[in-house]
């Protein structure tokens, strides 16, 4: 598949393509007369990459990541410790966000004692 094929397909523009080429994550990527080649393993890859910046992995994240998976065998340990690191990390900000709605309750609450307390002398 083409770097234009893949960059329509997956909404991914070229330019970023490029980048993640320069990181060394798509070695089988092939220039065949001049225009890029991926193939289903480079295809697959990318699909991880895409998955990472989704959860929010950043670009050193993904790079380290992925520099694992493709040059250090039986390296599941690692890969699982930057998920387990990644999760923790999206938990927490999840858990701040509970307690900012649960915030926001508390001061709705208010409001509705006051309006209560209001109406009951009108």
């Amino acid at each position: 598949m083409k770097q234009s094929e893949v960059s329509n397909q997956y909404h991914i523009p070229v330019e970023v393509l490029k980048e993640y080429e320069t990181w060394g994550l798509c070695d089988s990527v092939k220039a065949v007369m001049g225009a890029w080649q991926y193939d289903d393993q480079d295809l697959d890859r990318l699909g991880k990459i895409m998955a990472l910046h989704d959860i929010g992995f950043e670009n050193d994240e993904i790079k380290a990541y992925m520099q694992l998976t493709l040059l250090e065998p039986n390296s599941q340990v690692q890969q699982l410790k930057l998920l387990e690191k990644k999760r923790g990390q999206k938990l927490n900000q999840i858990h701040l966000e509970e307690r900012k709605i649960e915030r926001i309750d508390y001061l709705r609450q208010e409001i509705r004692k006051a309006e209560r307390k209001g109406s009951k002398f009108k």
